[in-house]
């Protein structure tokens, strides 16, 4: 039975958010390797940006991995992605223009990278920011909460990485 996220018992939506974790991870490494496969300099860097998204990715789903097993224990869920009526933080290629278009002429390799990113990690903060909003205060409003401030600590790792293109970018020219 599909259904929506808000629905989730408190054990399920640290469930699904671990395999959202590792199904980003998994995605990341997916972009890597394709850019890899052109072997130029510009590619090369875009593969590094999604090497290291794979890297902090598979970093959450350990730490929420470990944080399911101190409330939960070896208690097993049977949930999956195909149970969820959302899709959640799932990083695109084809929906973003951050590889043509001429809004990113001026943007480096790395910094589209980073936006591609960026797009999922405030998505998926503004998912959870409203699931915060719509329950009740209890268990599940508090994970709710650490998730979207996990999602925060994303958005604000990828501005940083960003500014810090943009600044490396402004002293070598």
């Amino acid at each position: 039975m599909i259904r929506p996220f808000a629905s989730l018992s408190p054990q399920e939506a640290l469930h699904a958010t671990i395999f959202i974790e590792e199904r980003n991870a998994d995605i990341y490494q997916r972009f890597a390797e394709l850019f890899t496969e052109f072997r130029d300099s510009e590619s090369m860097e875009i593969a590094s940006v999604f090497w290291d998204m794979s890297v902090e990715e598979k970093r959450h789903s350990s730490l929420l991995q470990n944080e399911y097993t101190e409330r939960y224990g070896n208690a097993s869920c049977a949930l999956t992605e195909e149970d969820l009526q959302e899709l959640i933080e799932v990083p695109k290629l084809e929906n973003s223009e951050v590889f043509s278009g001429a809004d990113t002429a001026e943007l480096t390799p790395r910094e589209r990278a980073l936006r591609v990113a960026l797009e999922a990690e405030r998505s998926a903060h503004a998912f959870y920011a409203r699931l915060v909003a719509g329950t009740p205060d209890g268990p599940l409003r508090r994970l709710y909460i650490e998730l979207s401030t996990m999602e925060d600590g994303h958005v604000s790792y990828l501005q940083n990485m960003l500014a810090m293109s943009s600044t490396e970018e402004k002293e070598v020219q």
